[in-house]
């Protein structure tokens, strides 16, 4: 797997197994940094948290604007996820669940082909 490729750049498409991958990695180390965080305590580890917070969100994006283009969408999709519950769930299941286009769309080949 390309890991600079699945986490900084939004060219492209990706199907449902590197999708929560990536989104499963970058869970783990957000959870790690809160934890530390609070190990540290105070302002600092208040810090610590939030800046690994705004640094995770870059790669996040490109793994959802990625995941939009598999689904023959435009990444500005992944805004939906701002509706409050129905968002997340319509997130969840069009991204998380769905089978991509099959064969090339607008945004690059199909990431299944030949498999």
């Amino acid at each position: 797997m390309d890991w600079q490729n699945l986490f900084l750049t939004y060219d492209g498409r990706l199907n449902r197994q590197p999708f929560w991958i990536g989104n499963i990695v970058l869970t783990v180390i957000n959870i790690a940094a809160t934890l530390l965080g609070l190990a540290i305590g105070g302002a600092v580890g208040n810090l610590i948290s939030i800046v690994v917070s705004l640094a995770l969100l870059y790669p996040g994006i490109c793994i959802a604007i990625k995941r939009a283009h598999d689904r023959d969408k435009s990444g500005w999709w992944i805004l939906i996820i701002l509706i409050p519950l129905v968002g997340i769930i319509w997130y969840i299941v069009e991204f998380g669940c769905l089978r991509g286009t099959e064969g090339p769309n607008q945004y690059g080949p199909d990431p299944l082909a030949g498999t």
